[in-house]
């Protein structure tokens, strides 16, 4: 049986630096607006969407082939993240997601879910990208890869999907392979998918949290491990 938790040791007093970037973190969730029709920019082409009465009917919080990045022993709770590697905000809390996982990944199951938003042009692009190389076995490093080099590709209006494939060439990626996931239908109707879970079950920006089904309306990072120190008991 798993231990209730102990307190863990408190990290050293924080530059000013370090404080704002905290500031900013919460700053950028708290401002998160609907974003009213979800992008299907890339996806939809071949496919329309299924009536909203059956995407409420049929929504998964999280399904069989959904990425969980962390594989606890004894699974206490799950936090599934709705995401878009284009947004600022997604990666602004990214480092502090990354310390939830190492402090809470013991308990907890971290679940990560696409949901490109409509403003973004290279969002879609993206995660076609990373789900290609997830194919290969390479999800966590393309996805850090995304975060990583968002400043350099994210908010252009020109297709990034060029640059993406020298991120997979760069992770020694098949390229043949990886060529053939980005063009394929299920890996197209994989994210289409996520999005569609994410609509009916009430997403409208990134990022964007559910604990154990419940979703999280977050104003701390205080409050945000309080919760996860709870479902973690």
């Amino acid at each position: 049986m798993t231990q209730t938790p102990t307190q863990t040791t408190s990290d050293p007093k924080p530059t000013d630096t370090a404080r704002k970037v905290r500031t900013t973190v919460w700053i950028l969730l708290g401002v998160i607006v609907a974003a009213g029709v979800i992008w299907y920019a890339v996806f939809t082409s071949t496919r329309p969407a299924p009536p909203a009465a059956q995407l409420t009917a049929d929504a998964q919080l999280v399904r069989e082939d959904s990425h969980r990045v962390t594989s606890p022993k004894a699974e206490k709770a799950q936090l599934v993240e709705f995401l878009d590697f284009e947004c600022e905000s997604c990666r602004a809390v990214e480092p502090l997601v990354q310390e939830l996982k190492k402090e809470y990944g013991d308990r907890i199951t971290f679940v990560n879910r696409y949901f490109p938003l409509p403003g973004h042009r290279n969002s879609g692009t993206a995660a076609l990208a990373v789900e290609a190389a997830a194919q290969q076995g390479k999800y966590e490093q393309m996805y850090a890869k995304m975060f990583e080099t968002q400043p350099q590709w994210g908010e252009k209006q020109d297709s990034q999907a060029a640059l993406f494939r020298t991120f997979a060439q760069d992770l020694g990626l098949d390229m043949n392979a990886y060529d053939a996931g980005v063009a394929a239908e299920t890996t197209k109707d994989r994210i289409r998918q996520d999005v569609a879970d994410g609509t009916a079950l009430g997403v409208t920006g990134t990022p964007t949290f559910f604990l154990n089904g419940e979703k999280l309306v977050l104003n701390s990072e205080q409050e945000f491990r309080q919760k996860l120190t709870d479902a973690a008991k």
